[in-house]
């Protein structure tokens, strides 16, 4: 095929993209006024959002989790609801509870804070397992079961969870089907030195000004129903599959791998590659987009032997000798 009639297959998609390209540079723009660095954090929140799942972030304190959260989820049009997570949570706390309603004498269900489109769980390691396992329904379901009564999610919903290091005093493991429920778990460093400049520039000049006042929404909840649809008709071919398989089976017979990933993790590496796809112009997917996904889907899903964890040795640096040892499909 020669270079001309390449190019011109890359202005005839058979899906209209342009519209998802432009509010994904929308959204990026808007963060970009007051996030400094972070562009592949944020570019990963985008992706989860379109893939309809949730994200796990991350990092020490002080990194602006909490603040990129919060501004992300003003981009757009749609609830926001935020919920502390401490040791003495309950389930019911993030849930609701049904309560007596002393005129007519009846329960009525009182909705906990979960009930909003995207929910911000700052330092979700805080709580112990009883109030993380409520979250196990919602979060793969998008409903609620309370006293035999089901209540669905008002779509979107997508869950944004922060939490400190684990090292740190006063947490505790997330369990491990928990874990499996987020899309991606985004891990986050310090900024480098330029950025360091910029923030403190920033927020010099920004006198103090609360932030939330300088994002604008940009995406309604129609629109991202849309840009939805439009990824699920997202090319995918056999040799992608077939990719993408491997990969995950190496995952399960690795000798640094105590236990791999399961299918939950290849059908999110597809659902995001699609949509990696799709925010780059493109209605196929290409392996690229899959190596894209790999780390922030697998890091949390794979655990080492105890062995390697002792040596040092990290879920990234297992990622990547297995997609090494992975025939890339041409």
């Amino acid at each position: 095929m020669d270079i001309e009639n390449t190019e011109n297959l890359a202005f005839n998609n058979r899906i209209d993209l342009e519209q998802l390209k432009e509010a994904v540079a929308n959204i990026k723009q808007e963060l970009a006024k007051v996030i400094i660095g972070q562009n592949e954090f944020i570019e990963l929140l985008i992706v989860a959002l379109l893939s309809d799942g949730h994200v796990l972030i991350e990092g020490v304190p002080g990194i602006a989790k909490t603040v990129t959260s919060k501004l992300f989820a003003k981009t757009l049009q749609t609830g926001f609801g935020r919920i502390q997570f401490t040791p003495d949570l309950m389930p019911s706390d993030v849930l609701g509870t049904s309560v007596l309603n002393m005129k007519t004498s009846d329960f009525e269900f009182k909705k906990g804070p979960i009930f909003s489109n995207l929910v911000l769980i700052d330092e979700i390691n805080r709580a112990p397992a009883k109030t993380q396992a409520a979250l196990f329904e919602v979060m793969e379901e998008k409903q609620i079961t309370i006293d035999g009564t089901t209540y669905q999610m008002e779509p979107p919903f997508m869950v944004l969870a922060t939490q400190n290091p684990i090292e740190q005093e006063g947490t505790y493991a997330l369990p491990e089907a928990q874990l499996d429920r987020f899309i991606f778990k985004i891990k986050l460093g310090y900024p480098s030195v330029t950025e360091e400049i910029d923030i403190l520039k920033t927020h010099h000049e920004r006198k103090e000004k609360p932030v939330t006042t300088e994002i604008a929404a940009v995406l309604t909840p129609e629109m991202l129903l849309d840009f939805k649809l439009k990824i699920k008709d997202i090319l995918v071919e056999e040799k992608i599959f077939k990719y993408i398989a491997e990969i995950i089976d190496k995952t399960r017979n690795h000798p640094h791998l105590y236990i791999g990933a399961s299918p939950r993790a290849s059908i999110a590496i597809l659902k995001t590659a699609k949509t990696y796809a799709a925010i780059n112009g493109r209605d196929f997917v290409i392996p690229e987009d899959v190596k894209n996904t790999l780390v922030p889907v697998l890091n949390h899903r794979i655990i080492l032997t105890p062995e390697r964890e002792m040596e040092g040795v990290t879920p990234e640096k297992v990622i990547s000798m297995i997609v090494q040892s992975v025939e890339v499909p041409r």
